[in-house]
């Protein structure tokens, strides 16, 4: 997929172990990357990373964003082509408990890695992934577009706002598409939904929340159920990545700055509906209401304008909520009795196929089997 363009690349990819990281790693290899991953170590024993066996295809580093000389090391030896920054602290209600700590890794984590990137000899292009959390949220029904406010209520979702206003800083600063041919380099942020799929383990996510409960044979409970969320598998938004990624060379002044990948709206449902519909593919496992007024404070309702993916470039959703569900409680039946890589393997390869089906014009591009 992609025209080939990742084939034979050196992409460095922070955060490589969490979640998105390593479907995003996996994705990449099977186009042909070589990959070097820098990032802490994984969550549990448990996330995808791990029993995919990552740690041994690729080249792992393991380091702190916030250890400046340490990241800088890791640019300067391996020389990558190209940059994926996903390493974070992601958690809304963590941020509550460290908010220090969320800020630091979040904001001076990114500035970190734009400094890495502008000093670099040899990195073209960087795809900064922050949150649909970055947005001022004003709680209303129509989407957010890429041109709003930044904001943020709770520490990460702050955090995030800042981010993004660092990324678009040394855009102007420093990358600034008017001047590509002085700098040669490109840099884009996006902004996802929801993200659910297998391999996560992380507290206080409701995916994973339900398979520990499920494991656990007591039932889910559910803090917020009537919570709106715009939810997508993982593959969605990482297809949208690896699309700005081949294309930022292309037309720098098209494609650098910022961009939003979420579902349709048949999939801006509430926590209750998903937590149901899991349910449906673990009929022995029950929820129960643990609502309390006085929680800390997430959004009700949050939603992404997907326009501009959709008209510049021919980006839109694969995946109903229906098929996103599926997939994901498929990873987590059969992880344990199966080859994980292999799993999500044939996982990237179905959405590939979906893929094709709702884009009939990029069917001459599709190629990723292997």
């Amino acid at each position: 997929m992609f025209n080939n363009f990742y084939s034979g690349k050196r992409i460095l990819v922070t955060g490589h172990t969490g979640f998105k990281g390593s479907w995003l790693t996996i994705w990449l290899q099977k186009l042909g990357a070589e990959i070097i991953g820098y990032s802490l170590a994984p969550y549990s024993e448990l996330d995808n990373f791990v029993v995919s066996g990552l740690e041994d295809r690729m080249t792992d580093i393991r380091g702190n964003i916030l250890d400046f000389a340490k990241l800088q090391e890791a640019f300067e030896i391996h020389k990558p082509d190209m940059v994926f920054h996903l390493a974070a602290q992601p958690l809304v209600r963590m941020s509550y408990d460290i908010p220090r700590q969320t800020f630091e890794e979040n904001v001076m984590g990114t500035i970190n890695v734009l400094e890495c990137v502008r000093t670099s000899s040899s990195v073209t292009s960087c795809i900064c992934i922050t949150s649909d959390k970055c947005y001022d949220n004003k709680e209303w029904v129509w989407g957010y577009r890429e041109n709003d406010s930044m904001g943020g209520y709770d520490p990460y979702s702050a955090s995030k706002g800042c981010a993004e206003l660092v990324i678009s800083s040394y855009i102007n600063s420093f990358f600034n598409p008017n001047q590509f041919s002085v700098h040669g380099k490109v840099v884009a942020s996006v902004r996802a939904g929801n993200v659910i799929g297998g391999g996560d383990w992380s507290k206080d996510r409701i995916i994973p929340d339900c398979m520990r409960a499920l494991d656990g044979n007591v039932p889910i409970e559910v803090r917020s159920p009537q919570s709106i969320r715009p939810w997508q598998h993982v593959l969605e938004p990482i297809s949208g990545y690896l699309l700005i990624g081949s294309r930022l060379h292309a037309n720098p002044k098209k494609y650098s700055g910022g961009w939003n990948f979420g579902p349709d709206n048949e999939s801006i449902i509430t926590v209750g509906q998903v937590v149901k519909k899991i349910l449906n593919h673990f009929p022995n496992g029950s929820w129960v209401d643990k609502s309390n007024q006085n929680e800390l404070h997430e959004a009700k309702l949050l939603n992404l304008d997907c326009s501009k993916a959709n008209f510049l470039l021919g980006w839109k959703p694969s995946l109903n909520i229906e098929e996103c569900i599926a997939l994901t409680c498929e990873w987590y039946r059969e992880y344990h009795q199966t080859d994980s890589y292999k799993l999500c393997s044939n996982q990237i390869d179905y959405f590939v196929d979906k893929f094709i089906q709702k884009n009939d014009d990029w069917s001459h591009y599709v190629s990723v089997k292997t």
